[in-house]
């Protein structure tokens, strides 16, 4: 009896243990979230008052990842680096008009995505001039389970070579989460172009992964 008891004992106060543990680390993720936000909150407010340091900081902060955004529609370094300037240029333009409500990181990508987007009409790049109605790939109905040796490093390569249209659309709706019909909107097609110009995006990353698949096996 004395051991049950010494070992019910040591579970409580593994226990407690356990749960301070627990609490001890949400607590400090929640400190780190608001003192981020509150780095955040003064680097946005230093960057509306036009404080050049404030803008040099949130470039160095945020260029990487917004420099992945190009590189995932424009697919060239140079074309990339030129957007990304571009980019920022407009984002210290209207940054003073951030509301504050819901993820920064958000908001910005939205000025990117517009960035390239009016780059691309400029040099009237968005013509979806592959026709891929016909092609044809072997599949069966466990198909995405054949991908699973592919990295999402893998994934981005392969959706970096489908045409500029596919692209597009495939970027806004299956990455960047806009509805169809707010693409329709920014490319001024029909939202019935979009689904398509996106099924047809999906069937010939199926056909490039299938491919790939295969000289995989055979390697």
């Amino acid at each position: 009896m004395c051991f049950a008891f010494d070992v019910s004992f040591i579970i409580e106060v593994l226990k407690k243990i356990f749960f301070q543990f627990i609490s001890n680390e949400i607590n400090i993720f929640a400190s780190n979230k608001r003192k981020h936000l509150m780095e955040e909150k003064q680097l946005i407010e230093g960057c509306v008052r036009g404080e050049m340091q404030s803008q040099k900081k949130m470039y160095e902060q945020y260029a990487p990842a917004m420099m992945s955004v190009c590189m995932r529609y424009v697919c060239n370094r140079e074309t990339a680096r030129d957007l990304l300037q571009d980019g920022f240029i407009k984002l210290f333009a209207k940054i003073h008009s951030y509301s504050g409500k819901g993820s920064f990181n958000g908001w910005m990508r939205k000025i990117f995505v517009t960035t390239i987007l009016e780059h691309f009409r400029r040099k009237d790049v968005l013509r979806y001039s592959v026709d891929i109605d016909k092609v044809d790939y072997q599949s069966d109905d466990d198909e995405v389970s054949h991908f699973d040796s592919f990295t999402e490093a893998d994934l981005l390569k392969l959706i970096a070579t489908l045409p500029n249209g596919y692209r597009t659309v495939f970027n806004m709706y299956a990455i960047e989460k806009f509805s169809h019909s707010e693409i329709a909107k920014e490319l001024k097609i029909s939202e019935n172009t979009s689904r398509t110009q996106y099924m047809k995006a999906k069937k010939l990353l199926r056909k490039m992964l299938w491919d790939e698949k295969i000289i995989n096996s055979l390697s």
